[in-house]
């Protein structure tokens, strides 16, 4: 790390913040006796009709401005090969660790690896080698990072990913790191991404983590079989627990919706003799609604035929649904995708219910009215 580095993160060095030059004047954006002439014109005069040719020697000033870097943004999608070139040569590598930290320039970098050459992109990833780290744990770097990993070549991705593969869990937990790892997830190809393996014997730990739980979710939707299958055997093991957790019912939703159908009948299956009390949960409920939209046909039938079923104490699911806060909304879920008879005497024992309950409304009006506004029309 050269010298100079500032250190942001605990215990990570940062790479080192912008270079501020004579012309950029960055410490206060806001007070315009720092600003260039060239750039306070730009602000002030509306009417000219301002090309990238006439910001030449000011590209970093302006990339660090708000008003300048959108300015610059605009133009690279249209630029010709020589005036990309000239931007890219003032930026790059002097100024680029800067900029991809920076509020607004960070913006040019990306647009840089969207428009630039294969050669340009190659030598401005090459000024983000040794310091991919402490930039995929900063707000704005780790969006240049991102970027990067979906236009630079399969070798420099792999040399992203080794430099991550020390620090990964460190990145997952990472409220700004999360997302570089989903991106290596979605772009690079998974003979590089060895890593994934360390994530066994996680998985719990993954799927109740804010930020871990979209990290599994993007193995589970971009990696084959042969690596992911070993997560989602262990997942299967504690689907009753993570359909309870505020992250982990996400996981589990993610499994019925964009998983394989065995995957899918395996969580249903752990939800039958379960589906009143789960209904009745803050988040597995979300479950038991998207559990009764994906369900094949015989899958659906079992599980509405447990509401419409009394228990052996008496004791009617549907009256103990209509009351709650989060089970109404899976009875009104499996009305809205029960068919045929089955639909029908769904219908035929909640509407004497909801009756019954008017006298009591005031207890559960605000469930009431929700389910009222949907059985009604059945």
């Amino acid at each position: 790390m050269p010298n100079g580095g500032l250190y942001a993160q605990s215990g990570v060095p940062a790479v080192p913040f912008y270079a501020q030059n004579a012309r950029a004047g960055r410490r206060d954006r806001n007070d315009p006796s720092l600003r260039s002439p060239l750039l306070e014109e730009f602000r002030a005069n509306k009417t000219r009709k301002w090309e990238l040719r006439d910001i030449y020697g000011y590209v970093v000033e302006f990339s660090g401005d708000q008003h300048g870097s959108r300015f610059i943004q605009q133009k690279l999608e249209s630029a010709s090969s020589d005036e990309k070139q000239r931007i890219f040569d003032e930026i790059v590598p002097s100024h680029t660790l800067a900029l991809s930290q920076d509020v607004f320039g960070n913006y040019v970098i990306q647009k840089l690896f969207e428009h630039g050459t294969q050669i340009q992109k190659s030598a401005l990833a090459n000024t983000l080698e040794g310091h991919v780290l402490p930039l995929s744990l900063q707000m704005y770097g780790c969006r240049v990072i991102q970027k990067a990993i979906e236009f630079i070549l399969p070798e420099q991705q792999g040399k992203f990913v080794r430099e991550l593969e020390p620090h990964l869990a460190r990145c997952v937990k990472d409220a700004n790191g999360n997302h570089v790892i989903q991106k290596l997830i979605e772009r690079v190809a998974a003979d590089k991404l060895g890593f994934v393996h360390s994530f066994r014997g996680n998985v719990y730990d993954l799927s109740t983590h804010p930020y871990g739980c979209r990290v599994l979710q993007r193995c589970l939707e971009h990696l084959p079989d042969d690596m992911t299958r070993s997560l989602m055997d262990e997942l299967h093991k504690y689907v009753i627990n993570l359909m309870q957790d505020q992250f982990g019912n996400y996981v589990v939703q993610f499994v019925l919706e964009k998983c394989q159908p065995h995957d899918r009948s395996l969580v249903i299956t752990k939800l039958r003799g379960q589906l009143l009390n789960m209904a009745r949960h803050k988040f597995a409920s979300n479950v038991c609604e998207k559990a009764l939209v994906t369900a094949n046909y015989d899958e659906r039938r079992t599980l509405i035929d447990e509401i419409i079923t009394p228990k052996a104490d008496g004791v009617s699911p549907i009256v103990s649904m209509m009351k709650d806060q989060y089970a109404n909304y899976v009875l009104q879920r499996a009305l809205t995708v029960a068919e045929g008879e089955q639909k029908e005497i769904l219908a035929n024992k909640i509407r004497p219910q909801l009756t019954a309950m008017r006298r009591y409304s005031s207890a559960y009006s605000k469930h009431l009215i929700s389910s009222e506004e949907s059985f009604q029309y059945y």
